[in-house]
């Protein structure tokens, strides 16, 4: 099994912070935006930087022969499906915990590897998915009226982890040796036609000019959820099996939830403190890795 270097596990934890903040910050970024529109400029700014990135870095954003069909096969599942379903489902579910059913993801990255790639994850891997589903669990126990209640945004919210966990499958395998940056750059260049049609087609009346604690959200999203944590996503699921990859990310909803809390003056449950002993056992399971197995990991 590939182990992440200290650098990877320093991205992961940067990944990890700027991610699971971002959720109370989209969240008010959406309160009064239309949800496609705000995503809209958080691409299209995100672009820009990434732009701005790579050629300060001098990393080429050609595209190599013959790759774009690989390009829109990554897009899809990773991207466009993520971005579009995400934002539908949070305009139909209760606000904050929404966004945990997304990071189910692990467990459908695993059933996707059992049933179109043949692939059997290692037995902690196991241990580690069934913490981090019954830590969801527990965090959204609070939330199971409410979430009877919308059933189409939670279908909507489970589809795009299950796209999402298919998604990290492809991307071991399609393009690595392309620049990771360049990779990345083109999957959200793509995404961002999509968010425009829908906005245009479904939230056109609601369009106007930020105001400047939605101007800070989304630089918050542009900067940091857009073009840093997408790149550094990218990376993770080149390194990581896609079961392990998506374990790794799994405390994003836990501190989600907390930030949540303290930026929104919440109270936490018995319930979120048991979910964080599980989904911290669950990143224990591909953090905490020996050194040397042997091939059948």
């Amino acid at each position: 099994m590939t182990r992440l270097s200290n650098r990877d596990l320093l991205l992961l934890v940067l990944l990890t912070l700027f991610w699971g903040v971002n959720w109370p910050v989209m969240k008010f970024g959406v309160t009064e935006l239309p949800p496609l529109y705000f995503r809209v400029i958080c691409i299209g700014g995100g672009l820009v930087v990434m732009a701005v990135a790579a050629r300060a870095m001098g990393v080429p954003l050609a595209v190599p022969r013959g790759a774009w069909p690989r390009i829109v096969k990554l897009s899809i599942p990773n991207l466009i499906v993520w971005h579009t379903l995400v934002v539908i489902a949070l305009k139909m579910l209760p606000s904050g915990r929404a966004a945990i059913l997304g990071y189910t993801m692990p467990v459908w990255a695993v059933l996707a590897g059992l049933l179109f790639f043949g692939e059997r994850p290692v037995a902690r891997h196991w241990w580690g998915v069934a913490a981090a589903f019954s830590g969801t669990l527990l965090l959204l126990s609070s939330e199971f009226t409410a979430l009877a209640g919308s059933p189409l945004g939670t279908v909507l919210m489970l589809v795009a982890a299950a796209s999402w966990g298919y998604g990290t499958h492809l991307m071991r395998r399609h393009l690595t040796d392309m620049p990771v940056l360049a990779l990345t750059f083109w999957m959200l260049a793509l995404t961002l036609p999509v968010m425009i049609a829908g906005s245009v087609l479904f939230e056109r009346a609601g369009w106007r000019a930020p105001t400047a604690g939605e101007w800070a959200a989304i630089a918050y999203n542009v900067v940091f959820a857009i073009a840093f944590c997408h790149v550094v996503w990218s990376r993770l699921a080149r390194t990581l099996p896609p079961a392990a990859s998506g374990l790794s990310v799994m405390m994003i909803p836990v501190l989600g939830v907390f930030s949540g809390m303290w930026m929104l003056g919440e109270r936490p449950y018995w319930q979120d403190y048991a979910a964080l002993v599980l989904i911290l056992f669950a990143l224990a399971t591909v953090l905490l890795a020996p050194r040397a197995r042997g091939a059948a990991e």
